[in-house]
């Protein structure tokens, strides 16, 4: 869009201002420079962004909506270097440099580890990625990068940087897909971090309800471990993380947001000992095998509380799986035990293939909800998005619970 962060500051300067002469002088360029960056700015947003009169320049509703978008993003950046300089005196004209190219330089090697597979996957020739990275370094006065074993990789400082320049380039493409939804374009995109409960029942309902009114908006549906996609969330890669909540929440720059309560129960094949009893007791628990929620999950300390509070010791050597389709499998072709949500596996206790069993100590939930940035300013459609996750969160509460009898009951006509 820019060659440089200084034509961004100039649309900023030129809509706080109302002229362009006057936002010339503040960013220190020719009135004939300043103008051409506004035109720039416009062909990439591919609307008018001001309304030129005899008194000045003012917002028109497209610029409305790319204003604030555009001072994050500059807040993002200035705040990233401002960070990793700790009070070094640098010159002003080298932060006027700095290019958005050298940016997208740092981010990619940040990404990707090392400058020979970042250029690889920018579509860069290695010496063209390794020379905006360099002079990106140079500007801010700061090692952004280092030599190791392994090869040149990111600095600490870098690292920093690269995530504030993440988020500014969130808002910059939040501003393309409002400014672009405003004209009539549609598009913009969505990115969800789904954990395994939202990925097998709660996200894709939200999405083909949204997705069927707004068709040219695009969703995409990340999966991986907890602290991935929080990462994701957390330098603008995701928009929605969608799972079981944490308790305080990771991080203060994060909010989470409570949609239901998801009981927890033991889940086993059909015809499985435990399925034949009422109700599973607390010192039967130890007479099967187990297969365990990943270490460090809510749902893993759930697990280890299952075997405390029957006074028993956690099984050493359980299989330990993240998977719904492992987990799957590995019931049905065994009298392995899981500590699972009824609601992952509602399909297979509707066909009866699976019993839910009621836990022992009765009504034991974990949270399941949003997570987002406390700085996430969604676009209009992204506001729909959520609004049908919620919708679609609340129909899951709403699901009848699987009680012991009907889990027997339906374990007797399996056998």
């Amino acid at each position: 869009m820019a060659t440089n962060l200084r034509t961004l500051q100039i649309f900023r300067e030129v809509a706080r201002r109302g002229g362009v002469s006057a936002a010339a002088r503040a960013t220190y360029v020719s009135q004939p420079a300043a103008t051409q960056a506004i035109a720039a700015t416009e062909r990439h947003f591919g609307a008018r962004l001001f309304e030129r009169t005899s008194r000045g320049m003012s917002l028109t509703p497209a610029g409305v909506l790319a204003k604030p978008r555009i001072e994050r993003a500059l807040e993002h950046i200035g705040e990233g270097i401002t960070d990793v300089r700790r009070g070094r005196a640098v010159s002003a004209r080298s932060d006027r440099a700095i290019s958005l190219a050298q940016l997208e330089a740092l981010v990619a090697v940040v990404e990707h580890g090392q400058f020979g597979r970042a250029a690889k996957a920018a579509k860069l020739a290695r010496p063209t990625l390794h020379l905006a990275a360099r002079t990106l370094e140079e500007r801010v006065g700061v090692a952004l990068f280092e030599r190791t074993s392994f090869g040149v990789q990111p600095t600490k400082e870098g690292e920093r940087l690269a995530s504030q320049v993440q988020l500014a380039f969130s808002e910059l493409r939040q501003a393309r897909a409002e400014v672009g939804s405003l004209m009539g374009a549609g598009g913009g995109r969505s990115v969800l971090g789904a954990m395994p409960l939202a990925r097998s029942f709660l996200v894709p309902a939200a999405v083909l309800e949204f997705t069927s009114v707004h068709a040219g908006h695009a969703v995409s549906i990340l999966d991986g471990t907890y602290e991935s996609l929080l990462s994701a969330l957390r330098v603008g890669n995701a928009d929605v993380l969608i799972g079981a909540l944490r308790d305080p929440a990771p991080a203060d720059d994060v909010r989470e947001e409570l949609l239901f309560e998801d009981p927890l129960a033991l889940v086993v094949r059909a015809g499985h000992p435990l399925a034949l009893a009422s109700a599973p007791r607390g010192d039967s628990l130890a007479h099967f095998p187990w297969i365990a929620p990943r270490t460090g999950s809510p749902l893993h300390r759930q697990f280890n509380q299952l075997f405390a509070d029957a006074g028993l010791e956690v099984p050493q050597s359980p299989i330990e799986c993240n998977s719904l389709v492992a987990s799957r499998a590995l019931l049905l072709n065994s009298n392995r035990v899981m500590l699972l949500s009824a609601h992952q596996v509602q399909h297979e206790l509707e066909t009866g293939l699976l019993v839910a069993l009621p836990h022992p100590r009765g009504r034991v939930v974990r949270a399941i909800g949003l997570t987002t940035r406390r700085d996430w300013r969604p676009t209009a459609a992204q506001q729909e998005l959520v609004a049908a996750l919620r919708r679609a969160a609340a129909r899951i509460g709403a699901l009848p619970k699987v009680r012991s009898r009907d889990a027997t009951e339906a374990a007797s006509r399996g056998a």
